[in-house]
């Protein structure tokens, strides 16, 4: 072969490899794609397949159920390391109803003690009209400890011909068996609730009266009538009614004027008390306690 021919041949094939090696980077950036391609792609669908399994999962009732399987499992751990309920402590219970207690508390002897809630209980608890406050324990390692504060029942109050037991602010704790209250004062009148405290703290402070009253009602909106027990009305003042209790008191003291045959016993003014009998004779006793006299 000439050298000419050497050469053309040579140049052909350093062509050739040029032109083959630019086929195969081609070929091999073409499968990079693809193989990326499908990467991207498999990768893609997983996220995709758990982003549905997630979504399922916190949609339906799954993430629920596997939160009380482990939460039932921490219990079942605990109890059988000596912490369930053995003992359930109810302080201060007077008045409050047992049942209503228990269905609250919702625990029994056998259950593990960290499955009570005391917040939650707490909260319910408080709810009951005769708890005024409540402190609610888990006590280690087999007790339950619920200590109650009552609210005291003061009148019952009387509206529509219809009895509710209320406490010294006016809050209705029952309008059931009260035939056990039988013996406190009835208040009657619309705003009862609202002028209780202050009228039953004045009362109060006048035991002589207060053992004496039967009931009271709430005239118009602005005073106190009192009925005694036997059968004597006082009217109170708008204002001021401490102190007409007070100079009653005194006058009970001096005269014994509850006690004797009188029918309205009226100590709206501050100068004077007047007493009207059964009869119809009344007397008038100024300040000072000087007594005056007539018939109506």
């Amino acid at each position: 072969m000439s050298r000419t021919n050497r050469k053309i041949s040579k140049k052909s094939g350093v062509k050739s490899k040029k032109k083959s090696t630019i086929l195969k980077r081609r070929g091999s950036s073409a499968e990079r794609v693809i193989l990326w391609g499908k990467r991207f792609g498999l990768v893609f669908g997983v996220f995709v397949f758990l982003g549905w399994l997630g979504s399922w999962f916190f949609m339906s009732d799954a993430s629920a159920r596997f939160g009380s399987w482990a939460e039932q499992k921490l219990y079942d751990v605990t109890v059988d390391a000596g912490f369930d309920v053995q003992n359930i402590l109810v302080e201060g219970r007077q008045y409050t109803d047992v049942d209503a207690l228990k269905a609250i508390i919702n625990v029994d002897k056998g259950d593990a003690l960290l499955s009570l809630k005391p917040n939650e209980v707490k909260a319910q608890l408080e709810k009951l009209s005769w708890v005024k406050s409540v402190q609610v324990e888990r006590r280690f390692p087999q007790t339950v400890y619920i200590g109650l504060t009552e609210r005291k029942p003061m009148a019952l109050w009387q509206r529509q011909k219809r009895l509710s037991l209320i406490d010294e602010n006016g809050v209705i704790l029952t309008e059931h068996k009260l035939e056990r209250f039988q013996n406190l004062i009835i208040l009657t009148g619309e705003e009862v609730p609202e002028q209780a405290y202050t009228f039953l703290r004045q009362l109060q402070a006048q035991e002589d009266i207060q053992k004496r009253v039967e009931a009271a009602t709430f005239i118009s909106g602005r005073r106190w009538d009192l009925k005694l027990k036997n059968g004597v009305t006082v009217k109170l003042p708008e204002v001021e009614t401490a102190l007409a209790l007070s100079r009653l008191a005194l006058m009970q003291q001096e005269e014994n004027l509850m006690d004797q045959d009188v029918k309205v016993i009226d100590v709206r003014e501050q100068t004077r008390i007047t007493v009207r009998t059964k009869p119809g004779a009344v007397t008038e006793y100024q300040t000072g306690y000087q007594k005056t006299g007539g018939q109506i």
